[in-house]
């Protein structure tokens, strides 16, 4: 009796002409990658008041034993760290030259391909604006498309790699150059923020302000 059921079952399929098929398979959902490193600054050791000159940018501002941080730009020496808001940031105010700051781990290349992102909370002055930047496995300084701007506040902003064009920066200028077609994001040196344009002094004149930081991001073993 069995066997006639599914006789006629198909039968009936190839006489209304329908299909039978499988249910689809469920792809797993895309995972952002976890927190890889975070950075907070501290201030470097002086004597004295905090002054433009004793608070001056030197390795000793990474509070992370993992990282190094890197600064470029022919002017940048005069970037200092400073306190707001209860915690350490550097500031940009007196370089008079444009500014990339990075972060690299000592210990792995960062995949910042898919879901990784950085997050840094930042201020901008005076219409300054910043970019991404990475420096590739091959040595290339790479400046990106994304452009960030907080009018005067502190703001924790989120990088997202992808949909970036990216271009040639000199790192001692600082500048813009040729397009990088179709960067490796899947194994970068470094990465941070830059500021395209020279520092314009204290107050409310143009100057960049780079607070906490954190990737998330896949670790790549050097």
């Amino acid at each position: 009796m069995r066997l006639i059921a599914l006789l006629l079952l198909a039968i009936g399929t190839m006489a209304t002409g329908t299909t039978v098929t499988s249910a689809p398979q469920q792809t797993a959902a895309a995972v952002r990658p976890p927190l890889l490193f975070r950075e907070d600054w501290r201030l470097p050791k002086h004597e004295g008041a905090a002054t433009d000159e004793n608070t001056r940018f030197t390795p000793e501002v990474v509070t992370n034993e993992r990282l190094e941080a890197k600064l470029y730009g022919a002017g940048s020496t005069p970037v200092r760290a400073a306190e707001h808001e209860g915690r350490v940031d550097l500031w940009t105010g007196l370089a008079t030259s444009p500014v990339a700051l990075t972060l690299r781990d000592k210990r792995n290349y960062l995949d910042l391909t898919g879901l990784a992102r950085l997050r840094w909370i930042v201020r901008t002055n005076a219409i300054q604006t910043l970019y991404p930047v990475v420096k590739l496995a091959d040595g290339t300084l790479a400046v990106g498309s994304r452009a960030i701007s907080t009018d005067g506040e502190f703001v924790q902003v989120e990088i997202a790699f992808s949909g970036i064009k990216w271009y040639t920066l000199d790192p001692q200028k600082v500048v813009v150059m040729l397009e990088v077609k179709n960067p490796d994001l899947s194994k970068v040196d470094e990465v941070g923020l830059a500021s395209l344009a020279p520092g314009g002094g204290h107050g409310i004149a143009g100057s960049a302000n780079f607070s906490t930081v954190e990737l998330f991001a896949k670790a790549v073993p050097r």
